[in-house]
């Protein structure tokens, strides 16, 4: 922990009333308030149902929104995992740089958005999150546009289970362009749902999370959830209907054209993709990087970028994805140098010859 000027050190003490939740709180051995020490430089020390969290006004403050959040989550019959804890602390964080904006309630500065179904409730970790949800309630088209990792299939999934149980659509589509990134689909065994299956699980694991496993079996026999390969949209009008494209990077500009005009009476498109790890042939144009900028500014369709500060999974990919955009930069960098070099080295010898 870095030294904190005696003028900036602050503690607080918080008690919790419930000693039931007290332990989920501070979790086993006491794991979350380890973290929150941890991520926010704080010292945090329980003793029974109280904390005292000792450490810089700021991020003080901070430990004890993240903690007071958590409780709040408790106290609503929700459990509290890691990653609730890590949300938390991203929470506190922008709300407690909002203290000083008079013109926000108190209420709405520890108010991310949320997903809630029968099965799960789910509030955005991140700031881009919480937008995305925003914009995906706001918008009839949806784009989400980042790394793996930060949610944006699983957080679609989750809304579009969402609306199907309130009866606000008949029906939730779900699809991929099942480009092959290594494999061919010849090569794999089985009949054509075994072949595409593979590359729609990510969908399928965000629905089981999401739904019960009757409810989900029921619906994609009924043919209420459907979940299919890019190409069996052609020729479709989807209509009272929640349609999800994901990986929508490795899309052909026909193919996202065929997808976006597919749009119907009452429904909601969300596509998500990550442009920079496109699988398609050198040379092709990738739709979801064609859509973006055709349809910027288009009234109706919301944009949500992530980054690798949203990265939800493990800390260390949010590194990773870090360490490729750092080369992505270096290797644009090099070629707008060696294209600038041939440029000035052009020019030269033009201005030689005329000489």
């Amino acid at each position: 922990m870095r030294p904190i000027a005696a003028s900036d050190m602050m503690h607080v003490v918080l008690a919790f009333e419930d000693n039931r939740l007290v332990s989920d709180l501070f979790g086993q051995f006491d794991q979350n308030l380890a973290l929150i020490e941890q991520r926010l430089g704080v010292e945090a020390i329980a003793h029974g149902n109280q904390v005292t969290i000792r450490g810089n006004k700021t991020s003080t403050e901070q430990a004890k929104l993240a903690l007071e959040s958590l409780y709040t989550r408790l106290q609503g019959g929700h459990d509290i995992t890691p990653g609730d804890v890590d949300g938390a602390i991203r929470l506190a964080e922008v709300a407690e740089a909002q203290l000083s904006l008079p013109t926000m309630e108190p209420k709405s500065r520890m108010a991310f958005a949320q997903i809630a179904t029968r099965r799960k409730t789910l509030v955005a970790r991140t700031a881009a999150q919480d937008a995305y949800i925003r914009a995906m309630d706001r918008s009839d088209l949806t784009f989400g546009v980042g790394p793996a990792g930060t949610g944006k299939t699983f957080l679609a999934v989750a809304y579009a289970a969402a609306l199907l149980e309130r009866g606000e659509i008949d029906r939730m589509i779900l699809s991929r362009p099942a480009v092959e990134a290594g494999e061919r689909l010849g090569f794999l065994p089985g009949d054509m749902k075994d072949k595409v299956d593979p590359y729609l699980r990510p969908l399928y694991d965000g629905l089981n999370e999401m739904m019960a496993p009757e409810k989900l079996e029921r619906g994609l026999e009924s043919g209420m959830i459907e979940v299919a390969p890019l190409a069996f949209m052609r020729g479709r009008t989807l209509s009272n209907a929640i349609v999800i494209l994901d990986e929508a990077q490795n899309t052909t500009s026909m193919q996202m054209k065929m997808f976006l005009t597919r749009l119907g009476e009452n429904s909601k498109m969300i596509v998500t993709g990550d442009p920079s790890q496109v699988d398609l042939p050198p040379g092709q144009m990738s739709g979801l990087r064609e859509a973006l900028k055709i349809l910027s500014g288009v009234e109706g369709i919301s944009r949500v970028d992530f980054t690798e500060s949203d990265v939800v999974r493990h800390e260390l990919v949010a590194r990773i994805v870090g360490a490729y955009d750092n080369e992505s930069r270096r290797r644009l960098e090099a070629k707008e140098r060696r294209q600038a070099e041939e440029a000035a080295a052009k020019e030269n010898e033009e201005q030689g010859s005329k000489e």
